[in-house]
């Protein structure tokens, strides 16, 4: 299975963000991802040692339509917190930069794992389809679309949960309003993208899901060409092929998310309460949120006082600095509690 970019990468290689060594409160290490303007930095909290991702985006690279999508995405992506949703913990500006500090998924991306491990079986797919339906219907529910679900933007954390990643092509929908801008990765878009309509943006994710559920069952694309013109034509078909090991309830499900007309598609709903999908007896997650204030947050505190140098007074009056610095959209996690401090 070929990886599919949403749009044609350049890379990154400017000299100035392969000099870096440290960014805020954080140490650089290895480059984990590239982009079109944009790198992805593995990188640890000095004080913390908690490995985070720092995507950095060169702004004088970015044409003014770019950067509106780049804040959009910040924006967007401030809005969300749930357990398989890639987290945005901080945000920085400089002149020239974009520093966007988010949650590391040690396990990297789904599809990585099925090139080196192969297709999962039905159990698997089903406990990660599950958290990744989980994922989109949240998002749904904030009125937000993805727009680029795909094996790539899938990622794994230490305990093979997922993370939903990558909304630079998320957008806000509304109520019987449709959306007209192409977005995605072609093996992955809807009928109704190749034909240059307006679509309804939640169908299209459902479309989506229905690949994304096919490439975790099969280990490879439900819909493929050698050309856009063959793999149109093939997506405009509705057909595709069905595996012998592929379990009726299973092909039901995915026939009845890949459907040509967007109104005749499942709704997530309708996905989630599915018999495939209910096969496995574990509940869906239930998703707990704690309000943090990391200024009074008493585990913080003790932790830091074993530094040496600082008193309470200290620690309190550079977080207030710190969070009051955050430039845009800027969201501060503490990224603290049940480390061990460096000395």
């Amino acid at each position: 299975m070929a990886r599919v970019p949403s749009h044609p990468s350049a890379g990154h290689n400017n000299p100035l963000v392969n000099r870096l060594v440290r960014v805020g409160y954080y140490e650089l290490e290895k480059t984990i991802g590239k982009g079109n303007f944009a790198v992805v930095k593995l990188a640890k909290h000095v004080v913390t040692n908690s490995k985070v991702a720092i995507k950095i985006i060169d702004k004088t690279q970015l044409n003014e339509d770019n950067l509106k999508k780049i804040f959009r995405e910040i924006q967007i992506m401030s809005k969300l917190n749930h357990p398989h949703i890639v987290r945005l913990f901080q945000v920085m500006e400089t002149e020239k930069m974009i520093y966007l500090v988010t949650e590391y998924a040690a396990g990297g991306e789904i599809f990585d794992f099925l090139v080196k491990k192969g297709r999962m079986d039905e159990p698997a797919a089903c406990h990660i389809f599950k958290q990744i339906v989980e994922a989109v219907s949240y998002c749904h529910n904030k009125n937000i679309v993805h727009r680029d679900l795909k094996a790539e933007n899938l990622l794994l954390d230490a305990d093979n949960n997922i993370k939903l990643a990558d909304f630079g092509f998320s957008n806000h929908f509304y109520e019987g309003k449709l959306l007209s801008t192409w977005c995605g990765s072609p093996p992955y878009a809807a009928p109704e993208l190749f034909q240059g309509q307006e679509y309804d943006g939640p169908k299209a994710d459902i479309w989506s899901l229905g690949v994304v559920l096919y490439v975790l069952v099969c280990g490879s694309l439900p819909f493929d060409g050698n050309t856009l013109k063959v793999l149109r034509a093939n997506v405009l078909s509705g057909m595709f092929r069905v595996p012998y090991f592929m379990s009726a309830a299973c092909e039901h499900l995915i026939r009845h998310m890949l459907v040509i007309e967007p109104e005749k598609r499942l709704s997530l709903n309708q996905i989630e309460s599915h018999k495939w999908i209910k096969q496995l007896s574990e509940p869906i997650t239930k998703r707990l949120i704690v309000d943090v204030n990391p200024m009074m947050n008493t585990a913080v505190i003790e932790l830091m006082l074993q530094l040496p140098g600082l008193d309470k007074d200290m620690i309190v009056n550079k977080f207030r600095h710190f969070i009051t610095r955050l430039v845009h959209f800027g969201v501060s996690e503490p990224l603290l509690v049940g480390m061990t401090p460096r000395c």
